[in-house]
């Protein structure tokens, strides 16, 4: 059984091939982000719903084009995205960061000194934490770097969409493929 989506095929599609598996390159790690960071009060599958008219309002999640917005005033009409000025405003503030940290190595580089290797194991969702030390840290870089809407749940949120944990839980048919990924992507050169 899977740990979240069984019988919504939005949710499966996204449990079984995207969220755990580790990426390492900025785009798809600044999209991540920035759909963590609307998931704030919300659902996630009410995010995974919008994300095609979010990927098509912010090139794709490009963060050069994103950095480039003077403002996000036209988006808060389009219905089809998520209207909140402080999400969409951070999109914009985390693509100017995320541009600006490539010349400390980049963003990929950031997020994944926190990673965890080996994640734990959990049996319930009742045993995975919201935020951890190592979210909290990576939270208050993230913080110092210029990115908005990353507080440690948040950050936490991140590291398992991105593979930086793996909290897919003991039973699930695609923890140990995920976890063969991560260590795969580990022993990978950089």
């Amino acid at each position: 059984m899977r740990c979240f989506g069984d019988g919504d095929p939005v949710y499966e599609r996204y449990h079984d091939f995207e969220w755990g598996r580790p990426r390492r390159t900025e785009q798809p790690l600044y999209e991540k982000l920035c759909l963590e960071g609307f998931q704030a009060g919300l659902s996630w599958i009410t995010v995974l719903r919008k994300r095609e008219a979010l990927r098509e309002v912010f090139a794709g999640f490009d963060p050069d084009a994103v950095a480039a917005y003077d403002d996000v005033d036209h988006l808060l009409t389009d219905a089809r995205l998520i209207r909140s000025r402080a999400k969409l405003t951070a999109c914009v503030r985390n693509a100017r960061a995320t541009v600006a940290l490539r010349a400390d190595g980049g963003l990929a580089e950031l997020l994944w000194a926190a990673a965890e290797q080996p994640s734990p194991a959990y049996d319930s969702w009742g045993d995975v934490p919201a935020s951890t030390l190592s979210s909290a840290a990576l939270a208050k870089q993230l913080k110092r770097a210029g990115f908005t809407f990353v507080g440690p749940t948040t950050v936490y949120s991140l590291m398992q969409a991105c593979g930086l944990v793996n909290d897919h839980l003991n039973g699930c048919p695609v923890r140990a493929e995920v976890e063969a990924e991560r260590v795969a992507l580990s022993a990978a050169p950089r």
